[in-house]
């Protein structure tokens, strides 16, 4: 039998991965100490944890490196990449929105030549092009893209939205909403197939989870 890799995400979806992890039977709790190991082993289990940067979960799942992992559904979205996505996990709640400033509110369809910002330019293509037939321009920044709208480097931008503090905090508005995204657990298009039976027994203790049930292998 060989290892399963696992692919976690950095930051706020490591603690809630783990958990899930666990809840299976898995013992992984010790990538998130203070360690430079890159990997952390759980031979009774053969599997082998490592974490990496969110934005990354697709594209190890995605070539094989990792069999499957725990990502949010705007990494996904964002990467479009060819995998499984199995399952919504429930944690890590919050939405990706068009936003603005207050005056376009109900207005957004009156913009011509559109600007946007944002963190996540796929994604803002997909939605304005695909889905309104729009044409855009894309700015792509890497962080503070609520700034933009307020010293003119675009009209709207594209953002995860939690509390819509920040928003409200520099008088933007959500104009439209794109999608719900909370935390994914994605599988390799192969890995399901070859090792179907552990995958589907992981699978069955995240639905317990969820559930409030325990697992019982």
């Amino acid at each position: 039998m060989r290892y399963l890799n696992i692919a976690l995400a950095k930051g706020r979806l490591a603690e809630n991965s783990i958990s899930f992890f666990e809840a299976a039977g898995y013992k992984c709790g010790e990538i998130t100490n203070a360690s430079r190991k890159l990997i952390i082993e759980d031979n009774e289990n053969m599997a082998r944890f490592f974490l990496v940067k969110p934005a990354d979960v697709p594209t190890y799942v995605d070539y094989g490196a990792a069999d499957l992992g725990i990502a949010g559904k705007d990494s996904v979205m964002e990467a479009g990449r060819r995998l499984y996505e199995v399952l919504d996990l429930k944690f890590a709640r919050c939405k990706m929105v068009v936003a603005g400033p207050k005056e376009l509110a109900g207005k957004l369809d009156s913009l011509n030549n559109k600007r946007v910002a944002t963190k996540y330019p796929a994604i803002a293509r997909d939605y304005f092009e695909n889905k309104r037939r729009e044409s855009i321009e894309i700015i792509d920044l890497s962080g503070s893209v609520e700034l933009a709208p307020l010293v003119g480097l675009a009209e709207v931008i594209v953002d995860l939205v939690e509390t819509g503090n920040t928003l409200r905090e520099n008088g933007l508005v959500i104009l439209d909403e794109i999608a719900p995204i909370s935390a994914r657990l994605i599988v390799n298009r192969v890995s399901m197939k070859m090792e179907s039976e552990r995958i589907n027994k992981i699978i069955e203790a995240f639905r317990k989870k969820l559930e409030g049930k325990a697992y019982r292998p």
